[in-house]
């Protein structure tokens, strides 16, 4: 296993998202808010490397944020290798 703890995977997580005309990005400034389509309670989708590996819940400890895993995602047959 020690060929594999040295690999890296870029983990990145999903809150929400929504779609909205470019002119109206083009004009955002600092502060603006965007909404998204998903509330407090909502799951998030975890990403490795950009593909859905599993969902989970957003965790406040303290002034950090973390996700905690709740389902791990069944992997699409076009990824198994």
């Amino acid at each position: 296993m020690t060929v594999l703890d040295d690999i890296k995977v870029e983990i990145s997580v999903m809150l929400g998202s929504t779609t909205m005309p470019v002119h109206q990005l083009l004009r955002m400034g600092r502060g603006a808010v965007i909404e998204l389509d998903a509330t407090e309670d909502d799951e998030v989708l975890i990403l490795a490397n950009d593909l859905p590996v599993a969902r989970g819940a957003i965790v406040v400890i303290g002034n950090r944020i973390a996700v905690e895993v709740k389902h791990i995602l069944p992997r699409s047959p076009h990824h198994r290798h």
